[in-house]
């Protein structure tokens, strides 16, 4: 044990605040203009339909028990497909959002590679893992000048 206890004290431990990073990164509003565009033609084309889909659903609610079966079936029908196109709407930007936010963690860990290993540093953790960080050990500012 006081081997073991001898060894750990001789690696050198450093913390890094990703999030900092990564709000900081000059991509990440270049990555959020890139994924406005992308999906604003579907979410002007969406904010239409809601309108037209709270529309169907206050006269599903008003007049629905006096409706023709086929005409409130209707009505019932379009206001699932609109349910439907909002959540895939959903699904897939937020997949998109995950798949930018990757690329840029990617590019954070190999920043932290880099002056982990220029630095001497055996061990890396994010800041939030942390008790008490010695600011000579906090290499965040380090790592945000490698990634710009």
């Amino acid at each position: 044990m006081v081997a073991s206890a001898g060894v750990q004290a001789a690696d050198k431990v450093a913390v890094v605040d990703v999030m900092s990073i990564l709000q900081k990164m000059p991509e990440r509003d270049a990555v959020a203009k890139k994924l406005e565009s992308e999906f604003k033609s579907r979410a002007t084309a969406l904010q239409t339909e809601e309108k037209a889909a709270q529309d169907k659903v206050k006269k599903l609610q008003t007049s629905g028990g006096s409706m023709k079966p086929a005409d409130r079936t209707k009505l019932e029908n379009d206001i699932k497909d609109f349910q439907q196109k909002a959540a895939a709407f959903t699904q897939d930007s937020r997949r998109r959002e995950a798949e930018e936010m990757n690329k840029l963690v990617a590019k954070v860990q190999d920043a932290v590679k880099t002056v982990a290993e220029k630095e001497g540093y055996s061990v890396v953790v994010k800041a939030d893992a942390a008790f008490y960080v010695n600011a000579d050990s906090n290499i965040t500012e380090k790592v945000l000048a490698q990634v710009k």
